[in-house]
């Protein structure tokens, strides 16, 4: 193995991406039911490579973790702030719950196994995955009045259970809320994501990217008229308000014609009629007979996503601005789709407007040019990511992590983590209400997840995974044994108190409060890629923060119970 130790020592990347492939392979796989993931598979395969010997500087953890957590805020930015309130109320007694039973299992376990201080911090460390137990704990013991050589072996203690239970307290927690929870739910996490995201859209039916409607809502037909109608363009399209088309293109005698408002059909002239299904279907009579393929008839139609910012259409209902607004001006043009901060609203007479809405039209495109003018800014799709805003998101996030204040002598920070979260949805939100800049596509956002979690862990596991091994060697398997009962126990009764007592229904909102209540970054990425939507975002992204200064309380807590 000592060529393997030379190669990695040369390209210590090169087992950073080794693990992830082969995890990546390894987590596909279905036992049954049941199946790792990719993510927890990277870990495994992190920590068996490690045995050869890999040094990776911290520094590349660190920065994966931030553009994971700060994707993952910008993505929910705009559904997390909407979403705080009274109903929020669950997810801090979730994570004060996780918090207290967490507490109470380590100390529990020392008594059992005779741990000391160090040990007892360092298996909550690891065991929680709440890396910052470490420092609280190590300044609480060295405030005990110890000898120099017992303070030093009792923080020295802290880093050795942290070791040897991290590993298992990433991969535990990923196996309780994947696999566990939705067995006692009894439905699966895809399944109340979709159901949560259409309850969000209030029943609006939301197509994905590669959907569409089989009998799309609107549709071109070309028309011969067989009779002499003595009717205008204006008549035919003004012939009944509810249900409107357009005349897009009008051929006789084998040429095309403008069609203006005031052009008289004749008997043979073939016409192209644009519109929603209903009013072309309901328009037939008045046009002819349907006919296909005529040449010249072509005509492409364009949507553009258009940022309302006209203030004289704020606050006005759809019934209003349809009245207020003179039909040469919306002349060919369909309203799609409003949207308000990610969430599609229900095209009603009686729904109000704001600026910042984003309206989806559909039209020829000196039609939809005419109009965005009018509305507000357009959104070209592109799949660039504006990087300025990218970048000034996460030294924002960063700054506030290195934010610190003392609860007695505790040092209270939401640590970059928590920095780049809160960083993330503020950005996320803001990007949402002024969609003219900030540019981060779908596209990018799942790389940044997937990339920054799974090397995240990779690198954990490469870097803690030789002495983990090590320790438990010397140790034998008492200290990883109470480190997994430290990781399975509190999460088990946190989601039983969830299921039974907070009366939590959907498996993919419950699966994200969980994952965030035990800090469990690795678990909240396969949680994600099972939903699917951004539906657990939002739950996690309340508890995860609020476990952040919980589970941090609990290094001194531990120091002076056990």
């Amino acid at each position: 193995m000592e060529w393997l130790h030379e190669l990695f020592k040369k390209s210590p990347e090169m087992a950073l991406f080794l693990s992830l492939a082969v995890g990546y392979a390894i987590g596909k796989i279905k036992f049954g039911k049941f199946q790792l993931g990719g993510v927890a598979g990277s870990l495994l395969v992190a920590v068996l490579v490690s045995q050869v010997g890999v040094q990776i500087d911290s520094g590349v953890k660190a920065v994966l973790f931030a553009l994971f957590i700060y994707a993952v805020g910008f993505e929910s930015g705009p559904q997390f702030f909407s979403s705080l309130g009274r109903q929020s109320i669950k997810e801090i007694v979730l994570a004060a719950v996780m918090a207290l039973t967490g507490l109470a299992t380590v100390v529990v376990m020392a008594k059992v196994f005779g741990l000391d201080k160090g040990l007892a911090a360092g298996v909550a460390a690891g065991g929680l995955t709440q890396s910052a137990i470490i420092g609280t704990a190590g300044d609480a013991i060295a405030k005990l009045g110890l000898a120099a050589d017992e303070t030093a072996r009792l923080q020295g203690n802290v880093a050795v259970g942290y070791a040897v239970t991290y590993v298992f307290g990433s991969f535990g927690a990923i196996l309780v809320c994947v696999n566990i929870l939705p067995k006692l739910m009894g439905r699966s996490i895809r399944d109340d994501a979709i159901a949560a995201e259409t309850a969000m859209q209030a029943g609006v039916k939301v197509l994905g990217p590669d959907q569409e409607d089989a009998a799309p809502s609107l549709v071109g037909r070309i028309y011969e008229l067989v009779d002499e109608p003595q009717r205008s363009i204006a008549d035919i399209e003004n012939a009944d308000p509810a249900t409107t088309i357009t005349i897009e293109r009008v051929k006789r005698a084998g040429k095309l014609i403008e069609p203006s408002p005031a052009l008289v059909l004749h008997r043979g002239d073939t016409v192209l009629a644009v519109g929603r299904r209903d009013a072309v279907v309901a328009s037939a009579p008045l046009l002819g007979r349907e006919v296909y393929a005529v040449e010249g008839m072509e005509l492409t139609m364009l949507k553009r996503e258009i940022v309302l910012t006209n203030k004289a259409f704020d606050k006005k209902t759809v019934a209003q601005i349809r009245e207020a607004t003179a039909g040469g001006v919306r002349h060919g043009i369909f309203v799609v789709q409003l949207s308000r901060m990610g969430t599609v609203l229900a095209m009603r007479p009686d729904t109000v407007v704001q600026v910042g809405d984003m309206v989806s039209i559909y039209g020829a495109e000196q039609d939809v040019k005419r109009v965005a003018a009018t509305i507000g800014d357009t959104i070209v799709p592109s799949a660039k990511t504006d990087f300025v805003y990218l970048g000034a998101g996460l030294v924002v996030g960063l700054l506030i992590g290195l934010l610190s204040v003392k609860l007695g002598s505790i040092p209270l920070t939401l640590g970059s983590g928590g920095g780049a979260l809160l960083a993330g949805l503020l950005f996320g939100w803001y990007r949402a209400k002024k969609q003219s800049f900030g540019a981060l596509p779908p596209g990018a956002v799942q790389l940044l997840k997937d990339l920054g979690l799974a090397g995240f862990v990779v690198v954990v596991g490469l870097q803690s995974g030789l002495q983990a091994v090590e320790t438990v060697r010397q140790l034998g398997l008492t200290i990883f044994g109470v480190g997994v009962v430290v990781t399975i126990v509190p999460m088990l009764l946190t989601m039983l108190f969830g299921r039974y007592v907070l009366r939590y229904t959907n498996t993919a909102i419950f699966a994200g409060a969980l994952s965030g209540s035990r800090s469990a970054n690795p678990a909240f990425g396969e949680v994600l890629d099972k939903a699917e939507n951004t539906t657990p975002t939002v739950p996690f992204a309340i508890t995860y923060a609020l476990a952040n200064v919980f589970l941090t309380l609990l290094g001194p807590l531990i120091v002076a119970l056990v």
